[in-house]
């Protein structure tokens, strides 16, 4: 199953590595460093799935989801929230505010691919690109 999946992520290392990962297990990716540019590219293309930091400098993971979820166009991606923090109730917290999943880094290769996947929904027609 390709999917279409845009990877916002301020540090790069981890949107290399997740970029990497994901490749290899044939997707396509899209990637930001930053949420504006983030959103943009999720109206612009339409991805099956949003990888999104939570902290990150100008529009925040929170602040993209709301955005996202504001969009008609939007609205039905999932967002999995990938973030450094691991306190209790994160994770609830997370889900509350609307993200399909959440993720704790760093990355761990062997399981990233799979939990990833495991969010995917069957291949629907999606949108097609906007023309910039």
């Amino acid at each position: 199953m390709r999917a279409r999946i845009l990877v916002i992520e301020d540090n790069a290392a981890n949107l290399e590595l997740a970029r990497y990962l994901l490749c290899a297990a044939g997707h396509e990716v899209l990637a930001a460093t930053d949420g504006h540019a983030g959103l943009l590219l999720a109206q612009q293309q339409h991805p099956d799935l949003v990888i999104s930091d939570l902290q990150m400098p100008g529009l925040d993971g929170y602040a993209l989801l709301s955005a996202l979820q504001q969009d008609p166009g939007c609205q039905h991606i999932p967002v999995l929230a990938l973030t450094a923090s691991s306190m209790p109730g994160d994770r609830e917290t997370v889900i509350r505010a609307g993200f399909r999943a959440y993720m704790s880094k760093p990355i761990e290769p062997e399981m990233f691919v799979g939990e990833i996947e495991s969010l995917l929904e069957p291949a629907k027609p999606r949108a097609p690109p906007r023309a910039s």
